[in-house]
């Protein structure tokens, strides 16, 4: 019992029924050493104590990221949900959520054979039963207090889901998310707005959401619920867990003792990148990226209207209004200095919609207006120019705006990993806010559904060293 409870309880709750279940009814913790010791191999860590507690309490919404291995998911999702129905926080009804419906058909045969072959657990807090439903998953029914536990899929529709009177008390999300899942904006938009519109509504006033799982991108789901745990926009527990803390010393040292033993584990994964994402809980691009994360600088406030020796506003034109279209990007930054001593201030929320030519035309013109007012500056154009697109300078200089054509090429990845050498040398800066479907494009650029933005930037960075040409002067 990894001397969690003196010798003298334990052998108690070994010799008498009624003292065992009273007790493991009130603590988790308890019950999962009890019932669930054939799982536990290595002392427990702190960590693993903490997330028991945390589930005990039944407080608030709880999230957890944890490094691979770390018994998360047996605690979490396989533990929890039988003491949440059998224990004292008397759950009626449980939904457990995996990506896909093999994943789900798996942990419901997993929980169904845990709970038959678990004989002490069984006779204590059985029986149990198997059920079928009309949303052809598997749900196991506990026939002495009429609780259901339900094993579903992001593929299943989970709207009006209830056991008798009971919507879902008690939500829980494993490992939702994968890394082809989490590479477009689109997809990450998904599953996000089916969390906050379908799965959150499913539940009732003080449903408990509980979700385990890996930060695969900066902007996955868990990400996006640390920040809002942050912000203090959503109140809920927000746990991280890597192998190693920051002071390099082992989270679960009962199984890594020492530094052997974590170099032992990292050499059996054998790869570098899947050891520090899925072990100390890194973000790590593919190997196909082009820009990365560490070389964003942002910067805290604008230069001054004497520093500003111009600003440049770099579009990447696609006018039309298909939904199959590409977006029209429009990007906006400030720059100081000449040369290499040039740096550029990106200005937060770029353009980056569907428009026709003369909304295109309409927007420069308007933003013009905007800016002379807020910088006393005139601003540059810069056009990417390629087949029609070439009249768009034209009717630009026609109503007036100073535009320059910059030649396209087509080799898109090639003109970004240059622009990376200025971002990387930090003579571009970001906003720390407002930018992020850029960052986006930016970092997944080859995943990305779109990359007019991306494109809009490279024109930007590589008109440090390269100044366009092509200038129409004004009619």
């Amino acid at each position: 019992m990894n001397n969690l409870i003196p010798e003298k309880i334990v052998k108690e709750m070994i010799m008498n029924q009624k003292v065992r279940i009273n007790i493991v009814k009130q603590n988790f913790l308890l019950f999962f050493h009890f019932y669930f010791a054939h799982y536990i191999k290595y002392p427990t860590a702190d960590f693993q104590k903490d997330i028991l507690n945390h589930l005990d309490r039944d407080e608030q919404d709880l999230f957890v990221v944890a490094f691979r291995n770390s018994a998360k998911s047996t605690i979490v999702t396989t533990a929890f949900p039988v003491w949440a129905l059998l224990g004292k926080l008397e759950k009626h009804f449980i939904v457990i959520v995996c990506q896909t419906k093999e994943q789900s058909k798996l942990h419901m045969n997993s929980l169904k054979q845990e709970l038959e072959a678990n004989e002490l657990l069984k006779r204590d807090l059985g029986p149990f039963k198997e059920e079928s439903n009309e949303w052809n998953a598997g749900s196991l029914k506990f026939t002495n207090t009429g609780a259901k536990i339900m094993i579903a899929s992001l593929e299943q529709s989970i709207r009006g889901l209830r056991n008798s009177q009971s919507r879902p008390d008690l939500i829980i999300l494993d490992d939702i998310e994968d890394m082809s899942s989490v590479k477009t904006r689109s997809n990450r938009n998904k599953t996000y707005q089916w969390l906050k519109g379908e799965l959150i509504p499913a539940g009732d006033r003080g449903t408990r959401l509980v979700i385990v799982g890996n930060l695969l991108h900066e902007d996955s789901l868990l990400k996006r619920l640390e920040e809002e745990v942050r912000e203090e926009k959503l109140t809920a527990t927000f746990m991280t867990i890597p192998l190693v803390n920051e002071s390099g010393v082992s989270t679960w040292p009962g199984k890594y003792p020492t530094q052997k033993e974590i170099e032992d584990e990292r050499k059996k994964i054998g790869n570098e990148i899947a050891w520090r994402r899925e072990y100390l809980l890194e973000i790590i691009p593919d190997d196909e990226a082009v820009i990365f994360k560490e070389w964003i600088t942002r910067y805290d406030k604008l230069p001054s209207q004497e520093e500003i020796v111009e600003i440049r506003v770099t579009i990447d034109p696609a006018v039309s209004l298909k939904d199959t279209a590409d977006y029209t990007a429009i990007l906006t930054g400030i720059t100081t200095g000449y040369g290499g001593d040039m740096k550029i201030y990106l200005l937060p929320n770029p353009a980056n919609k569907r428009m026709t030519v003369p909304q295109l035309l309409e927007w420069c013109k308007e933003w013009q207006d905007i800016i002379i007012q807020r910088f006393n500056k005139y601003p540059s154009f810069y056009v990417e120019s390629v087949g029609t697109q070439k009249g768009v300078v034209q009717l630009l200089t026609h109503i007036g705006l100073m535009a320059y054509e910059v030649p396209s090429h087509v080799d898109k990845r090639a003109r970004l990993s240059l622009a990376g050498a200025h971002l990387q040398n930090g003579n571009i800066l970001f906003p720390q806010k407002g930018c992020a479907v850029l960052e986006d494009q930016l970092l997944n650029f080859g995943v990305e559904k779109y990359d007019d933005l991306a494109d809009a930037f490279s024109m930007m960075a590589n008109s440090i060293v390269n100044n366009p040409i092509s200038f129409i002067g004004i009619a």
